[in-house]
């Protein structure tokens, strides 16, 4: 089995970099990192050197060079490159990939656990009071809610239902993250939460509910179907996760912390700001996913149909 982690930075690498370094070498892995403009590309160039085979460097001018029309359609200095990592990844044979940013320190059982292609008995919950379902909600820490979570439902987030055992696919698993956890903007600026997460169960519910491109293991099969959008702000994985799901109804699971987020550095008033689409239009984009490119701006339409021909 081909297993690929994939991430995008301009940092110089952290720990949380140089810990998935080792998790690739220890533990088999390909480790996909995809430079930007501002990322210092000799220091890479050496991890390369440091931990062949097991790191792949893509630098700009390789994407360039690969990837032409998907590089010049998401732009640069941009997140959403990762993408770029994705495709390679798959055009490469991966039957999973793990989907992580540079600041989340991996525990030492990171990528012990996965359940992807498995067919699994995982519990289930229901939101009784909503179409939605916020993965949090069942959690030591329910007072947050995880960002994408359409705000129109959050008085009624916790109205929650143990529906017992279920057997579900496995092609998306979700793990948490302690630290500073990946809540909206509103929630971040109203309680500011350092959390850990008790341990739980792996769960599910058969209700659309968001997961993030932070610490996200995926089957082979979803990837021409999920990317992290660009041209939207911060609903980039959010949107591409529910997308995901219109495609494969059913198929996420979530699981316990296996990182902890020790956040870079952000404008927390300009996180608000690039989540203002999420907050106007992902309820009625929930409500219509069926036709989802009609809430796409035109670039990100054509960024979908440029990554789709990549497959």
């Amino acid at each position: 089995m081909k297993k690929f982690i994939v991430t995008t930075t301009i940092n110089t690498p952290t720990l949380a970099t140089l810990k998935f370094c080792k998790i690739a070498q220890e533990k088999n892995w390909t480790f996909v990192i995809v430079g930007d403009t501002k990322t210092p590309h000799e220091t890479y160039e050496q991890l390369v050197k440091t931990y062949t085979p097991y790191i792949k460097y893509l630098n700009p001018q390789e994407q360039e060079l690969l990837y032409p029309e998907l590089s010049e359609i998401i732009g640069w200095k941009s997140i959403q490159r990762r993408n770029i990592g994705f495709v390679y990844a798959y055009q490469q044979g991966a039957d999973i990939i793990a989907t992580v940013d540079d600041d989340n320190i991996p525990y030492d059982n990171w990528g012990d656990d996965i359940l992807i292609g498995q067919e699994k008995e995982v519990d289930l919950y229901e939101n009784i009071s909503s179409l939605y379902f916020d993965p949090i909600s069942p959690t030591n820490h329910k007072d947050l809610w995880h960002r994408g979570y359409p705000i129109e439902y959050l008085p009624f987030k916790n109205n929650i239902e143990y529906k017992g055992k279920t057997k579900r696919k496995v092609l998306v698993q979700a793990d948490f993250w302690d630290g500073d956890p990946d809540i909206d903007a509103i929630c971040r600026l109203s309680k500011k939460p350092i959390v850990k997460f008790d341990k739980f169960d792996p769960f599910c519910s058969n209700q659309l509910s968001p997961f993030n491109s932070q610490n996200t293991f995926l089957a082979r099969e979803v990837i021409p179907y999920y990317t992290v959008l660009p041209h939207i702000g911060r609903m980039d994985d959010i949107w591409g996760s529910y997308i995901l799901q219109h495609y494969f109804p059913n198929s996420v699971i979530y699981n316990q912390a296996t990182v902890y987020q020790d956040r870079n550095l952000q404008d927390l008033v300009t996180n608000l700001e690039n989540e203002i689409i999420g907050y106007r239009n992902t309820y009625k984009l929930l409500l219509d996913l069926k036709n989802f490119e009609n809430y796409l701006p035109e670039k990100t339409k054509i960024f979908w149909d440029t990554y789709k021909k990549q497959f």
